[in-house]
């Protein structure tokens, strides 16, 4: 199982700020991952944002980015500050 990360006001979107999914074996990357859980969270592209970056095992990725079924996968919303 993937634990996913949920940062921000995603984890408002995804109902949880962490959680433990069984991703289907033919999400094999990032983009594909984003359209699944944005389907599945029924989050009206929130986790389509270019502006949601991504984070495999603790390190920042590009899409379209390799994942396996035991990754940590964080999503990072923009951040703001002043």
């Amino acid at each position: 199982m993937a634990d996913i990360l949920y940062f921000g006001r995603l984890g408002d979107v995804a109902g949880t700020g962490a959680e433990n999914l069984d991703i289907p074996a033919a999400i094999t990357d990032t983009a594909a991952l984003r359209r699944w859980l944005d389907a599945e969270k029924s989050a009206g592209g929130a986790f389509l944002k270019a502006s949601v970056r991504l984070a495999v095992n603790s390190e920042i990725v590009v899409d379209p980015h390799p994942i396996s079924p035991s990754d940590e996968i964080a999503f990072m919303p923009p951040v703001g500050g002043g």
